[in-house]
Order: C-alpha cells, then sequence, then structure tokens
C-alpha cells in the first residue's frame, strides 16, 4: 500500500481547514466587533481569550447610529439602485453587442472587438480624469446618470457573452432566417434563452463590481444623497477617531447581500464562466 496518498490527503484537509480559518477569522472578528462598544473593541485583543470572540458588553449601539444617524437607508438604496439598474441595462447593451460580433458581418469587426478587449485590460485609474471631464460636460457629476450610466458597457462581460454566442449552431440561426426572423427577433427568441448560465454570470459580475466600486462614486458622488456604501464607509475615519464597530457593522451588512446573491447561483456563475472558452 502507498503511504503518500495516505498522508497527503490528511495534510490537504489540514490546509483547507487553516486556509478556511485565515478568511473566516477576520469577517468573524468584524461581526463580534460590531455588537461591542467603540472602546471594546481592541480591549482584549491581546492576549487572546474567550473575550477576543465574545462581546463581554453586548450592544446594537452600532447598527443603531448607522441608520439613526449616517443615513445608511438611503446609502443602502443607493448602491442597491445603482447596481440594479446597471444590471438590467448592462445585460441588454453588452448582449446585443457581443451577438453582434459574434453573429453578423460588418467592417472592421475584428478591430472593434480587439478595442473592446483592450477595455477590460486597462487599469480603470488610466480613464478615471477623462471619463470624469466627460461625465462634467453632460451634467451628469452628484446624480444618478453620472453613477449609472458610465458602467453599463462592460468588455469583459461583451467578451463572456460573444464566446457563447459563437458556439450558438449556425444551422439554427439560417433556420430562423429562412423562416422570416429577422436579427433582433433572433437575438430575444433564439439566443438570450439559451445562454441562462452566462446571462447569470454576467449580472453576479455587474451586480458585485457595481456594489464594491468606490472611485468612481467617490469622484461623481459629491453629497450625501448620492453616496454609496463604499464611499459612506470612508467616512467613519475622521480626523480625531475612527469608528470602528460602525466600520464593522457596515463591512457586515455590506457582505451579507451579494453572498446571498452568489451562494444560490454559483453552480449557474461557474457554468457560465467556464463555457466561455476560446471559439473561434
Amino acid at each position: 500500500m502507498k503511504l503518500a496518498p495516505i498522508i497527503s490527503k490528511p495534510v490537504m484537509y489540514i490546509a483547507h481547514i487553516l486556509l478556511v480559518i485565515i478568511v473566516i477569522f477576520p469577517i468573524f472578528f468584524a461581526l463580534t466587533s460590531s455588537f461591542r462598544p467603540l472602546e471594546d473593541v481592541f480591549r482584549y485583543v491581546s492576549p487572546i481569550s474567550w473575550k477576543t470572540f465574545i462581546p463581554t458588553r453586548f450592544t446594537w449601539d452600532a447598527y443603531y447610529n448607522l441608520f439613526a444617524q449616517r443615513g445608511f437607508a438611503r446609502i443602502f438604496f443607493n448602491t442597491f439602485f445603482v447596481a440594479i439598474v446597471n444590471v438590467f441595462f448592462g445585460v441588454i447593451v453588452n448582449s446585443m453587442a457581443a451577438f453582434a460580433f459574434a453573429k453578423m458581418a460588418f467592417k472592421a469587426k475584428n478591430g472593434l472587438f480587439f478595442l473592446v478587449l483592450i477595455t477590460f485590460m486597462i487599469p480603470f485609474e488610466v480613464i478615471a480624469l477623462p471619463l470624469y471631464s466627460l461625465v462634467d460636460s453632460f451634467g451628469w457629476l452628484d446624480s444618478y446618470y453620472g453613477l449609472i450610466v458610465p458602467g453599463i458597457a462592460s468588455g469583459l462581460v461583451i467578451f463572456l457573452y460573444r464566446q457563447f454566442f459563437m458556439d450558438l449552431p449556425v444551422a439554427l440561426l439560417e433556420a430562423a432566417r429562412m423562416d422570416g426572423a429577422s436579427w433582433w427577433r433572433i437575438y430575444y427568441k433564439v439566443a438570450i434563452p439559451l445562454c441562462k448560465p452566462v446571462t447569470i454570470s454576467a449580472s453576479l459580475l455587474i451586480f458585485i463590481s457595481q456594489w464594491e466600486a468606490f472611485m468612481w462614486p467617490l469622484l461623481v458622488s459629491r453629497s450625501k444623497e448620492y453616496r454609496v456604501i463604499q464611499v459612506a464607509m470612508s467616512y467613519f475615519v475622521t480626523e480625531h477617531a475612527t469608528y470602528w464597530n460602525e466600520m464593522f457593522a457596515a463591512s457586515i451588512l455590506a457582505i451579507i447581500i451579494p453572498v446571498c446573491l452568489i451562494l444560490p447561483y454559483q453552480r449557474y456563475f461557474v457554468q457560465g464562466v467556464t463555457s466561455t472558452g476560446s471559439k473561434e
């Protein structure tokens, strides 16, 4: 009997357990600290004891202050609204562009698609200032237009859809054309119903990228009326103090929604991403 597989399996399990602990520990610490008074957040960190993980003085003050004093109800609405609208229009616009790249013939198609690929390889910081100037010229600063419209088009989402559409049988589309269907009808009656995993993957990618966005909302939202959660959390750090318990409470609330979305649809997410290999 070979000892290597017998030994390697326990080692693998131990390594996985350690990785889970490393990932979960900061989240668990943030969760317990969100139920502590501000002065108790780091009081029991060293030496480590049961008090490090269980609050000795349990309080809901951090969560109460978020909604009663800092207006987090409006902030959550802004973040959720911006993310959902981006998902809705992002799926429509990017899937239409991908369908054109995959199934239609027009001049400079390959060159335009190359430019699309470049867009998600360039760091956002490179285009932030030109994009800010463009949005400012439209008068969209400090508005939902400024928060939403620049994030609708996504080179990565176009790539995912295009790779899926490339694999659609040509005979299926030709049969639809022979029956008199227009390209628009083929797109929303034939192509879109077949790409459920890719649509779910694209929706999750768009939603999470918008939910976690910080730099762009920081640039274009000047007032509290349009502030989103990632920007709002930066205001917990002030010149005189850092409100750690409220920051941890906001972090836990910010984690819950993406996790609740990803867990039920992770099978479709993985399927959608893995099914978009290179197809030419």
